[in-house]
């Protein structure tokens, strides 16, 4: 029979996805198959499985732990919000429209936890261990009887929770008492354990509050992890972008426009295990400064976050940028860069159709109906226009891979493709040519295109080189530096964690 645990929180980003990836690589080193279980996610980063549907982006890197391929039944309910109280859901890995709170809540819980129970039956039947993360806190007792994320997935699972609290919130000590203390005793009955996250410091000075804290739950804590700062793995929501640090100072300097409807941000990860490069991001009434290329990331509302650029006058900035330096969209920002996205029917925001930034003569639309979700393979080919042919020249032929989740198309005009697809959507329904290149820019639908080793190593050579620096050949160092962290975190939790009794919660 399946065995199952589950991580809970005391708050959001509080460390769940950490711990949950952690005992995923600890059981999965101990010789078990493991999948890690999060019935509803709340994210704009996704990923696109083998079967075509979108999961969070932490239960792809949560799988990755546990060596085994991500699936859809692994995040079964996808919420992307898209503002104004509206949700785009997304269940097992389609998406069903957008819906607004209200309507979600109380009018589809029922079937949003049928399909949560369907997936979960499935990944019983094909793993050892499941290893379940909650969302939020279990404590928001004001939406109690609409659970499907923390206490009521725990009683379907028959799984024992731990909880964790982040210290560098403050008020940790509160946050733990005040969850016990708004349980009621059937769901209070699950919590079995507790474990503070992100700690610096003396931990002798911290184990009052420790002696304290089990007498108030009377339950134990496992122990506190501590801080450490030279993990890197991916975020999982915008939200973390405010609190984490980007490293300054080297050799390369690449801009991200952190635009306000910013989505799938994980596309630009790799960069940060680039030993000379650091990662500018530029709000949307910042200055743009001295760097060597831009980077447009996606965007969950096109329209809306190019009206923004051209309203705080960043669009000009860009626009001046792109005579000097590469400029680079990713699947919204692929759309951003053209002529001007069609929205007649204003599908994605109240602007309707807008004019874009003009550096890809391309135009894109929303005219069709439903959304491309696939993972998409395509080669360099020759001839590419522009810095593009200049940057990917010894690479042409081979292979890249990524995935789209878009639901506009693009048609080229003046400017040539970027890639030839050989599998997924690419521009348009044609599914033969993606993205578009022209002078110093290019843009392309495929998120995690800058994952592919090849295609980033040219890409930063090139900047390399023509500041006076050496090309870098060798390993992946994103590749190395990811599986290390995720090595890493599971020997941090298993050396400052009580592994016995969560051993015992696990297996009884």
């Amino acid at each position: 029979m399946t065995k199952c645990i589950m991580v809970q929180g005391t708050s959001s980003n509080a460390g769940k996805s950490m711990l949950v990836a952690a005992l995923c690589r600890i059981y999965k080193n101990r010789g078990y198959k493991v999948a890690p279980f999060k019935s509803q996610n709340m994210s704009l980063n996704s990923y696109t499985t083998k079967e075509n549907g979108e999961i969070g982006i932490a239960q792809m890197l949560q799988a990755e732990a546990a060596m085994v391929e991500p699936s859809i039944h692994m995040n079964p309910i996808l919420l992307k919000p898209k503002g104004d109280f509206t949700s785009n859901v997304i269940i097992q890995g389609k998406s069903i429209g957008d819906m607004n709170f209200y309507d979600y809540q109380h009018k589809y819980h029922d079937t949003a936890l049928k399909a949560i129970h369907e997936s979960f039956e499935i990944l019983s039947d094909q793993y050892d261990v499941i290893i379940i993360e909650g969302a939020g806190s279990p404590a928001e007792i004001n939406m109690r009887k609409q659970d499907i994320a923390n206490m009521e997935i725990a009683h379907m699972a028959d799984a024992n929770v731990i909880l964790i609290a982040d210290i560098e919130m403050g008020g940790v000590f509160a946050a733990i008492a005040g969850t016990y203390v708004l349980l009621d005793d059937y769901d209070r009955s699950r919590l079995k354990a507790t474990v503070i996250n992100k700690f610096r410091g003396n931990l002798d000075i911290l184990k009052p509050g420790l002696d304290r804290i089990e007498e108030i739950t009377g339950e134990p804590v496992l122990g506190v992890l501590p801080y450490d700062e030279t993990l890197k793995l991916p975020e999982e929501d915008s939200a973390s972008l405010t609190t984490h640090v980007f490293a300054e100072d080297k050799d390369i300097s690449i801009a991200v426009i952190r635009l306000p409807k910013i989505a799938n941000f994980t596309d630009i990860d790799p960069f940060e295990y680039e030993e000379d490069v650091a990662l500018k991001m530029i709000g949307i009434n910042e200055e743009i400064g001295d760097v060597d290329a831009i980077i447009i990331p996606g965007t969950r509302n096109s329209t809306e976050d190019m009206f923004a650029l051209r309203e705080s006058g960043l669009a000009e900035k860009i626009i001046e940028k792109s005579s000097e330096i590469p400029v680079v969209g990713i699947c919204g920002g692929l759309q951003i860069l053209g002529n001007v996205i069609h929205d007649e029917e204003r599908r994605e925001s109240k602007h309707g159709t807008i004019d874009g930034l003009g550096l890809l003569d391309i135009e894109s639309s929303f005219s069709r109906s439903g959304k491309i979700v696939t993972q998409s393979v395509a080669t360099i080919p020759e001839n590419l226009e522009g810095i593009a042919g200049e940057i990917f020249k010894n690479i042409i032929g081979e292979e890249v891979t990524g995935y789209e989740i878009h639901e506009g198309t693009t048609e080229l005009l003046g400017s040539s493709r970027l890639l030839n697809v050989e599998k997924g959507q690419g521009n348009n329904d044609a599914g033969e040519v993606d993205g578009a290149s022209c002078e110093n820019v290019f843009a392309t639908y495929f998120h995690g295109i800058f994952h592919n080793y090849n295609f980033r190593r040219e890409f930063l050579n090139y900047i390399r080189v023509k500041k006076g620096l050496e090309a870098k050949y060798g390993e992946d160092p994103y590749e190395t530096q990811k599986d290390y962290s995720l090595n890493r975190l599971a020997e941090i939790v298993e050396e400052h964690l009580d592994m016995d009794v969560i051993d015992k919660l696990l297996f009884g």
